[in-house]
């Protein structure tokens, strides 16, 4: 899900302030496409946990714990690790995966040339990706064991490639007619962190209710 970015003259004293903010991070995408994606992706994964967590629970659970051993340092390190995978990992991953798609269907503007478009980047770019953050998932959660972390994939990357070829083309084709190219990567952007909290989310609460039932278990016994 992308689009080649295009120069957007910044007048700042004609636009509003959200406007010449969003004209001058296109700006940046067109000029320094590379450092701009990375520095996005950092900084929406880090958020994203931070949201997860807090939607989840886990963050009050993480501060309660904290506050018992006398911590002072309440940042979560599992929130600097997502920031650095999404700056120096999914970033330019993505970056590079849809430049090689633009390339393959550089100046095919066709409706069969736009849906095989589609079909490549679900087909090939999504389950790549979904394998390299369903990795990266893991060994920030601490599975360090390679059969491990493939019985991880294995076991989650079926349900979340679902979920992709659900939101994904529905966004495309949202984007296809209703928003201008310049706009398109802003707005893949909001739909992939929406769709990542989603699915963080709902992991946190199912892997505290097993830390729960377990923890209950230990009393029982």
């Amino acid at each position: 899900m992308t689009a080649q970015s295009k120069p957007v003259p910044i007048k700042e004293k004609s636009q509003s302030f959200p406007s010449y903010l969003l004209a001058l991070y296109l700006q940046q995408l067109h000029t320094n496409p590379l450092r701009t994606k990375a520095i996005t992706s950092g900084v929406l994964s880090g958020l994203q946990e931070f949201v997860a967590q807090e939607l989840s629970g886990t963050s009050r659970r993480r501060k309660g714990k904290a506050k018992e051993i006398d911590q002072s340092n309440l940042i979560d390190e599992k929130i600097l690790k997502m920031a650095l995978y999404g700056f120096l990992v999914s970033g330019p991953l993505n970056h590079l995966l849809f430049e090689m798609l633009n390339k393959l269907f550089k100046n095919r503007t066709g409706d069969s040339s736009k849906l095989m478009q589609i079909l490549t980047s679900q087909l090939i770019i999504t389950p790549i990706q979904n394998t390299v953050y369903l990795i990266a998932m893991a060994v920030i959660g601490g599975i360090n064991d390679p059969a491990q972390i493939r019985k991880t994939v294995r076991k989650s990357l079926w349900p979340i490639m679902k979920m992709s070829w659900i939101v994904s083309p529905m966004a495309m084709g949202f984007a296809q007619r209703f928003l201008p190219p310049q706009l398109w990567v802003p707005f893949f952007n909001l739909v992939g962190f929406v769709f990542g909290v989603i699915a963080n989310t709902k992991a946190k609460k199912v892997q505290q209710r097993k830390l729960d039932n377990k923890d209950q278990d230990e009393l029982d016994d």
